[in-house]
């Protein structure tokens, strides 16, 4: 299956080609840029618009063989002389604004992410070394069909108004369709079991990969990758023969298990704050803490939240008390079964009682 870029690339790329025309004076129908993946991105410049002050391009974004709505789209950058020293990087139409604390970028920031927003910097710093240029750059990005298209999005209900956001870790979109992932995940777990394990060491993604390297010393990146089929993964694991499994992710997925959701992909169901917010009642919070649990856009801003009251711990002993009741339930018995869970800013939140033991043996070669 043939791999996409994100929005992030796109913006990238087409900023990279909008400052080169500006410095230069000549026209650039074609670009490359290296994604943070590794892989290059080369793609055509379109919508060519140049002025002496300013370069307006656009690059048409590819979602390769898993489109998503954002496919066919024309990511914009408009390159302009700055007085300000340096490289400043904007949203403009098309693109979103924060509104509400807890995501990737602040309020009142245009929702172009960190990781974007580096390769965008990155890309214009080569142009600008290139040209022997030393003063201020404007980098507007904007979205022409962005304000339609957010209203398909999760945007509107996260607080992020007037467009889409600007994307992308790696810098590719990976083909994902369902049958393809499960298939890759159960020959993994088969080759984990072949080389000899008897635990499988499962993760939703790389989402605090660093935080795992700092504190235990493992590297997420080795566990097996079942993005949102974590009930289809331990039936796989089951199958494979495996003793043990254990669970280790991010507080937005695995909050999901919490309340018997074993797929957690939005589209089967987003009820995060929901069950925060009934954990919480257990653990004592009162009218004031659900309704801004009830309020909060992300799980992240929830747990801050909740520590600010001091009852985090115990919020989340009970939701790790219902993930590991519906993960023992899946099992059915045939197999052990432990859960990490953690935040990317506040770290470890709740683990079950066997996790890091089970942690040390497959550190160890299980």
């Amino acid at each position: 299956m043939r791999y996409g870029f994100t929005t992030g690339s796109c913006s990238a790329a087409a900023a990279k080609a909008a400052t080169y025309m500006l410095l230069t004076g000549r026209k650039k129908t074609e670009i490359s840029i290296d994604t943070p993946k590794g892989i290059t991105y080369h793609t055509t410049v379109t919508d060519i618009c140049r002025s002496e002050k300013s370069v307006r391009c656009a690059v048409v974004k590819d979602g390769g063989d898993d489109p998503d709505i954002t496919t066919g789209v024309h990511i914009t950058a408009t390159v302009s002389f700055s007085e300000k020293p340096g490289i400043i990087i904007a949203g403009g139409t098309g693109v979103g604004v924060v509104t509400k604390p807890g995501l990737d970028q602040p309020v009142g920031n245009a929702a172009i992410n960190r990781v974007p927003r580096a390769m965008i910097e990155k890309e214009v710093t080569e142009v600008c070394q290139l040209a022997d240029y030393c003063g201020g750059l404007l980098i507007e990005i904007s979205v022409p069909e962005g304000e339609k298209l957010a209203e398909q999005t999760f945007n509107p209900r996260l607080g992020i108004v007037g467009g889409i956001s600007i994307l992308g870790t790696s810098g590719i979109v990976e083909p994902m369709s369902s049958q393809a992932l499960l298939d890759t995940i159960r020959v993994e777990l088969r080759q984990k079991r072949a080389e000899g394990h008897h635990i499988a060491a499962v993760s939703p993604g790389n989402y605090g990969l660093e935080y795992m390297k700092r504190t235990y010393g493992y590297d997420l990146d080795k566990s097996v990758k079942c993005s949102n089929f974590i009930g289809q993964t331990i039936d796989m694991a089951v199958e494979c023969g495996f003793e043990a499994m254990l669970l280790t992710g991010h507080i937005g997925k695995l909050i999901k298990v919490s309340g018997g959701i074993m797929n957690t992909h939005s589209k089967e169901g987003d009820c995060r704050m929901e069950l925060l917010a009934a954990a919480a009642v257990k653990a004592g919070a009162d009218r004031k803490t659900l309704l801004a649990l009830l309020c909060a856009v992300t799980t992240e801003e929830a747990v801050r939240i909740l520590k600010e009251i001091g009852i985090c711990e115990k919020t989340m002993e009970i939701v790790m008390e219902k993930i590991m009741f519906y993960l023992r339930k899946r099992t059915g018995g045939h197999m052990e079964i432990a859960c990490m869970m953690y935040a990317n800013e506040y770290g470890e939140l709740a683990k079950s009682s066997q996790a890091e033991v089970f942690l040390d043996k497959i550190r160890n070669g299980d």
